[in-house]
């Protein structure tokens, strides 16, 4: 009987996943990771719904270890002008590294999660694909190797919410009504803006437009991303986009709708799923955001350890530090992080 630690997070997921894996005969404990914006609310749900699976629950307090892998990079991100993902981050590093890590020091087979997403197994190579929900989960999966890809579960894979939620309510467990958690656990009602205000110093910088004509000053480059319309200051006879933030020059360029649209762009820190390197152009579905649908797109090799990404109709906001993610039909097969884009 392999014994598996679930991930517990206080939701609904990730609680009725452990209540599948016991089902099927695994020997199921729960544990959940303790750092900023895990309340108090939350270990109590994961307790409470343990014990009503009727597995044994545990914390482990990675509060320093959080604050060294993901709050520094999502500040020093933001000071780069960038925008970062903190949950693709959060996963590689935080659930599927230091907890997947202190899993098997206890002697765990394996560990699994709440994601909607599949695992299988395909000539001696693990392959990450779309979970069938509506909503599914590939997308902030796809920078796991192949090993941690080996001891990992995923229950949901094969579910919708609506499935999740009603095996839930039929075994009593104390989740089954709660509302979808917010997308950052760490930041307050998901409001960026405040919090980085109250780390990083704002310094005040000009606005100007693709051809570097100034057209007035801004608040702080850490107040704006790709794409932002409201906020920026300037009035004109059509909106303003922001288009390109240059955190050396303290810049923030801005233009049009028809300029927030790129068509191609370099993404470096790739990882791929069903094989190590990418050898020569190949034609994908990619997308640059959760919520973003799949385009059709090239990829090729770059430089060094890069790829350029062109896709066949431009995209809404393509914005550095996010992560673009390659598919093909219902697999993943990797991505990196969105390095550079043109402003032109």
């Amino acid at each position: 009987m392999e014994k598996v630690l679930v991930a517990l997070s206080g939701g609904v997921d990730s609680s009725t996943a452990a209540l599948i894996l016991k089902q099927n005969g695994f020997d199921v404990h729960g544990a959940m990771m303790i750092f900023q914006g895990i309340t108090d609310e939350l270990v109590s749900y994961a307790r409470d719904a343990a014990q009503a699976i009727g597995i044994p629950f545990q914390t482990f307090d990675f509060t320093k270890e959080f604050k060294s892998l993901i709050l520094s990079d999502f500040i020093r991100e933001y000071k780069r002008g960038r925008t970062p993902n903190p949950c693709v981050v959060c996963n590689e590093l935080m659930k599927f590294g230091v907890f997947m890590t202190r899993a098997k020091h206890l002697g765990f087979d394996k560990i699994a999660t709440g994601h909607y997403a599949r695992l299988e197994r395909e000539n001696n190579r693990y392959l990450l694909k779309k979970g069938m929900d509506k909503n599914e989960q590939s997308y902030f999966l796809y920078r796991l190797k192949q090993k941690q890809l080996s001891e990992l579960l995923l229950p949901l894979g094969s579910s919708t919410k609506d499935e999740v939620r009603k095996k839930a309510r039929e075994n009593n467990l104390p989740t089954a009504k709660l509302k979808k958690s917010q997308d950052i656990c760490f930041i307050s009602k998901n409001n960026y803006a405040s919090y980085i205000k109250g780390i990083i110093a704002s310094k005040p910088g000009l606005i100007c437009d693709s051809a570097g004509k100034t057209l007035g000053k801004h608040k702080g480059i850490i107040a704006y991303t790709i794409g932002q319309r409201k906020g920026i200051g300037l009035s004109h006879e059509r909106p303003y986009y922001v288009i390109g933030i240059d955190a050396e020059k303290n810049i923030i360029y801005v233009g049009e709708a028809q300029e927030v649209y790129k068509s191609q762009f370099i993404a470096r820190h790739l990882n791929y799923i069903p094989f190590d390197v990418l050898e020569e152009q190949i034609t994908v579905q990619a997308k640059t955001r959760y919520v973003s649908g799949l385009s059709k797109a090239s990829i090729e090799p770059y430089g060094k350890g890069g790829v350029k990404v062109i896709f066949k109709k431009p995209q809404w906001a393509v914005t550095p530090g996010q992560s673009v993610v390659f598919y093909r039909d219902d697999v993943v097969l990797g991505g990196g992080l969105i390095e550079y884009a043109p402003r032109i």
